[in-house]
């Protein structure tokens, strides 16, 4: 079985790399990962494999074609290297508070450090703490309460 840290590093390491696919098999489990295209975004999804392991799990990444995205005064900021863009760093559940009755980490207009703990994002029952990355103020906070948010997927944008 694969460990979540082990899948984060092997993609950081694939994303990092000249390679476009990659194929592990270890224990009765198999790990697909492929870069995506330029027209194409990575689409994660779990499906049993029932060759010889009745208990073995596939991971494959399957393209899907983007839409065309709205161009928006926020984003011409972002382009003008105005803002930075904190992403997820795992596929999971967006949580702006420590707990359902605490406030919010962050909101729009919070001042910010690079160790500023602005959210958590739960994956497997675990609880991650995202730092901000940089130094600078919160301009907007791009996901609700509880949503799911993918891996890279924008969070908050920072003005630095």
């Amino acid at each position: 079985m694969f460990k979540l840290s082990e899948i984060k590093e092997l993609i950081r390491l694939v994303d990092q790399s000249n390679l476009q696919e990659l194929e592990i098999q270890n224990e009765g489990y198999k790990l697909y990962l492929k870069k995506p295209g330029v027209t194409e975004s990575l689409l994660v999804t779990h499906t049993p494999a029932y060759q010889t392991a009745p208990a073995a799990v596939s991971v494959q990444a399957e393209p899907v074609k983007n839409e065309p995205v709205r161009e928006e005064p926020q984003a011409k900021q972002e382009e003008d290297g105005q803002l930075h863009r904190v992403v997820s760093p795992m596929v999971g559940t967006y949580y702006h508070a420590p707990t359902p009755e605490a406030a919010p980490f962050v909101k729009a207009g919070d001042r910010v450090t690079e160790k500023t703990v602005v959210c958590i994002v739960e994956a497997m029952k675990l609880m991650n703490e995202i730092e901000a990355e940089v130094k600078g103020e919160i301009v907007q906070v791009l996901v609700e309460n509880g949503q799911l948010v993918e891996y890279g997927q924008p969070l908050f944008l920072v003005r630095v």
